[in-house]
C-alpha cells in the first residue's frame, strides 16, 4: 500500500495544551507520525511518497474562502503585545443567535473561527495544515486512478474542523476534502467512516445536509467526553441528508466486544449505501494506552478492523487522525492497513480464479 506523507510537518510542534493542568505540550507531536512511518518501513508495507501540491481549489470545495484566507494570514497579523509564541482565542460569539458579524480585528476573528481553545495558531500552523490536506489529496488521487487502497499520513489531523471553524488540533478537514475530491473526480456516492475515539464533529457538520456522502462514526458518547454537544445517535442528517448520518456513541471504557458491534452496524449501513469509494478517518486513539481516551482496544484488535473494512471490497482511502500514545500508534495503524490488505488480496485471488 502506498503512503503519502509530507516531511515538512515534522517541523510542526504546536504549543501548550490549554485543556490540561500545567499547560503541557499538545498531544499532537511529530513523534506520533514518526512512529507510524517507522512501522511502515519496518514491515515493508509499501512505498512512502512525498505529497503533491494540488493548490487551494480542492480546499475551497469544503472550506469557506474567508476561513482559508484567515488561516493563511492570521499569524502574520497577530498583535505583538500578546503572547509571542501562540495565538489563542479569548472571545467567542454566540453564533446561533443569527446576529453575529465577522470582526475586523484578527483577535476577534480568532474567536469567530475557533470552536474551542485547543486548536492554537503558531508560526507553522498554516504550512502544516496545508501540507496535511495535500497529503490526503495525494493519496486520494491514487485511489481515483485505480489503486485499491492508499494511506494518507496526515498531521495535523482534520476531522474536528468544519467548513469555517478550527477545533481539537484540526484546521483543515483532510478526510472531508478527500471525500469531496472523490465526488469531483466522478464518484457518485462516498462513504466516510470515522473510527477515531472522538466524534468527527467537523465532518458531520460539512456533510449533514447531503445524500452523496454517508458519514458514519464510532466514538465515545459526547455526554462524557470531547467534543461534547454533538455526536448523538439521534443526529440523522437534515434535508437531503436525512438518513445519511450515522452516529454510534459508546460508553467510556468500552472494549472490543462493544466497539466491534458498532463497527458491524456501520458496515451494514455502508453496504446498503452502495458507495463507490470508502474514506476512513483512521484515528487509533481507541487504544487502551491513549492519553486522550478511555476505550480499551488492544493493538491486536486493530487487525480485524482492517480485515472487516477490506471485506467491503471498496476502493479505500485511509486518512490518519488521532492516536496520541506515541509508541503503539505505528503498530495500531499498520495493523489496520495490513489487515485490510490481507483480506483484499484474498478477494483478488478469488476474483482471478
Amino acid at each position: 500500500m502506498r503512503t503519502a506523507y509530507s516531511p515538512s510537518t515534522a517541523n510542526y510542534r504546536p504549543a501548550l495544551e490549554m485543556a490540561r493542568a500545567g499547560q503541557p505540550p499538545m498531544f499532537d507531536v511529530p513523534e506520533r507520525a514518526q512512529s507510524v512511518l517507522d512501522r511502515i518501513q519496518a514491515t515493508q508495507l509499501g512505498t512512502v511518497e512525498t505529497a503533491q501540491d494540488f493548490g487551494l481549489a480542492p480546499l475551497l470545495r469544503v472550506h469557506s474562502a474567508d476561513y482559508v484566507d484567515f488561516l493563511q494570514r492570521a499569524w502574520g497579523q497577530w498583535p505583538t503585545d500578546r503572547m509571542p509564541s501562540v495565538a489563542l482565542p479569548q472571545f467567542w460569539p454566540a453564533r446561533g443567535s443569527g446576529l453575529v458579524q465577522r470582526p475586523a480585528s484578527v483577535v476577534g476573528q480568532l474567536g469567530y473561527y475557533a470552536a474551542d481553545s485547543i486548536a492554537p495558531l503558531v508560526a507553522g500552523t498554516w504550512a502544516a495544515a496545508l501540507a496535511s490536506a495535500q497529503t490526503a489529496l495525494t493519496a486520494q488521487r491514487w485511489v481515483t486512478e485505480g489503486a485499491p487502497a492508499a494511506f494518507a499520513l496526515c498531521r495535523p489531523p482534520g476531522h474536528h474542523a468544519s467548513a469555517d471553524q478550527m477545533a481539537g488540533y484540526c484546521y483543515l478537514n483532510n478526510a472531508a476534502i478527500a471525500a469531496q475530491a472523490c465526488i469531483d473526480g466522478g464518484a457518485q456516492r462516498v462513504a466516510l467512516l470515522d473510527v477515531d475515539y472522538h466524534h468527527g464533529n467537523g465532518t458531520q457538520r460539512i456533510f449533514y445536509e447531503r445524500d452523496d456522502v454517508l458519514f458514519a462514526s464510532i466514538h465515545v458518547d459526547p455526554l462524557h467526553d470531547y467534543p461534547y454537544f454533538i455526536g448523538h445517535a439521534d443526529e440523522l442528517g437534515r434535508g437531503a441528508g436525512l438518513g445519511y448520518n450515522l452516529n454510534c456513541p459508546l460508553p467510556p471504557g468500552s472494549g472490543w466486544a462493544v466497539w466491534s458491534t458498532a463497527l458491524a452496524h456501520c458496515m451494514d449501513r455502508i453496504s446498503l449505501f452502495r458507495a463507490d469509494v470508502l474514506v476512513v478517518s483512521l484515528g487509533v486513539d481507541a487504544h487502551h494506552a491513549d492519553p486522550s481516551g478511555s476505550f480499551k482496544l488492544s493493538s491486536a484488535d486493530f487487525t480485524p478492523i482492517g480485515q472487516r473494512l477490506g471485506a467491503l471490497g471498496l476502493p479505500t482511502l485511509f486518512v490518519f487522525e488521532g492516536g496520541y500514545a506515541v509508541e503503539p500508534a505505528g503498530l495500531n495503524v499498520v495493523n489496520v492497513l495490513q489487515g485490510f490488505e490481507a483480506v483484499a488480496a484474498q478477494s483478488s485471488r478469488r476474483t482471478r480464479s
